[in-house]
């Protein structure tokens, strides 16, 4: 791994996710983004990782920048039930769904059309890509509201 994407990593992980964690807490969302819940692989606990917003109906696209590597594809993969708290503010809610790895799903070119659904979202898809190793895409299918 290169420096430059070594630092982006350690930044976004240490200082911009617990940010965009906390903004969500004070039901401050920043637009274009939402919260994955998954349930830790070997702690059974929630874990919370902020990515970008990939809803689209009743399907959230996400795409991993560090493919299966990221600790939250990890625990996809042992337990595929997830919750994502999506839209702003007051409208803000969780919805739960069924995630999968789409292992013939173009991760460049699904991010490329989720950057169609508006402005904040091309803005984080756009600072996600910065860090990106190995993409991968992940479909969730949610429960009908």
């Amino acid at each position: 791994m290169s420096w430059p994407v070594a630092m982006s990593r350690a930044l976004q992980q240490r200082l911009i996710n617990p940010i965009v964690r906390l903004a969500w807490d004070w039901k401050l969302p920043i637009p274009g983004d939402a919260l994955l819940e998954t349930t830790g692989r070997r702690t059974g606990q929630p874990r919370y990782t902020p990515v970008c917003d990939g809803l689209d109906g009743d399907v959230f696209w996400l795409v991993s920048q560090r493919g299966r590597r990221a600790d939250w594809v990890r625990n996809v993969e042992a337990d595929n039930r997830v919750r994502l708290k999506v839209g702003g503010g007051r409208r803000a809610r969780w919805r739960t769904g069924t995630a999968r790895i789409v292992e013939d799903d173009d991760p460049r070119q699904r991010q490329r059309i989720l950057g169609g659904g508006g402005r904040a979202r091309r803005l984080c898809l756009r600072t996600s890509k910065a860090v990106t190793e190995s993409p991968l895409t992940v479909r969730v299918d949610l429960e009908p509201v």
